[in-house]
């Protein structure tokens, strides 16, 4: 039997329309005609219900001890509040482009408001450069066409890599091709000299692990042992992920 799906809230901005839909136990974000951004689990909204979120968070936990994280681009806010609840993290700033998006998701979507969060509304190309430098930064620029083409702008990606304290990761939420590489994979492997690690996930997006810089290289092992202490509290475990990680393609 199809569950009802019922209306909760819809707000047309300059960029379209924005609607949050429940199904079920599961509330929905969508922009423009039934484009579906985000999944939340109204009981734990912390809850990442997809694979692609579930390898982001993967990527913070490279980090063996983040304080800071910069998240461009917020969505439901899920993952933002995966990240609050699982990582040591102290401060977090996030790049919104649309208002009403935080708005919803602290309204609808679970997101809390918390202490350690700040968030600032406005294109993240032009907001990076004011951003503070972070340990995790978070890339996932999308709109009601597919990605944004700042994940395909050299300068942009370039920068947010140059934005990352010593030690830290950026982690992109890339498309996926139909040969199973992300979305301007040349143009990665360039930009980052070919040292950055995958996870492809079933969704058919690639999430891309970049170091800070070229000595820095990914600790599986310490990846492992953390994912598996937090595999109890997160309610679910991260080893296919682990197992599915690749160095640049």
């Amino acid at each position: 039997m199809e569950k009802e799906e019922r209306l909760l809230a819809e707000v047309r901005d300059a960029f379209g329309l924005i609607r949050v839909l429940e199904v079920g136990d599961y509330r929905f974000l969508e922009f423009g005609a039934a484009v579906e951004q985000s999944c939340v689990f109204i009981a734990d909204p912390a809850w990442l219900e997809y694979d692609y979120t579930r390898a982001m968070l993967l990527g913070g936990l490279c980090h063996p001890q983040p304080e800071t994280a910069l998240f461009l681009g917020l969505g439901a806010g899920n993952l933002t509040q995966a990240c609050l609840n699982f990582l040591p993290l102290e401060d977090v700033e996030v790049i919104e482009l649309r208002p009403a998006v935080p708005e919803l998701a602290m309204q609808y979507l679970g997101l809390q408001n918390d202490p350690r969060l700040y968030i600032r509304i406005g294109d993240a190309t032009e907001l990076l450069e004011t951003a503070e430098t972070a340990d995790l930064i978070f890339v996932d620029l999308y709109n009601d066409a597919g990605p944004d083409a700042a994940h395909l702008a050299w300068s942009f990606l370039k920068r947010c890599q140059e934005k990352l304290n010593p030690g830290g990761w950026l982690v992109i939420n890339q498309w996926g091709t139909d040969d199973d590489r992300p979305l301007g994979a040349a143009l990665l492997r360039g930009l980052y000299h070919r040292h950055y690690w995958e996870c492809p996930v079933k969704e058919g997006n690639v999430v891309v692990l970049v170091p800070a810089d070229l000595e820095q290289q990914l600790d599986l092992a310490g990846l492992r042992s953390r994912a598996e202490a937090l595999a109890p509290r997160l309610g679910y475990s991260l080893d296919s992920l682990i197992g599915a990680l690749r160095p640049a393609s």
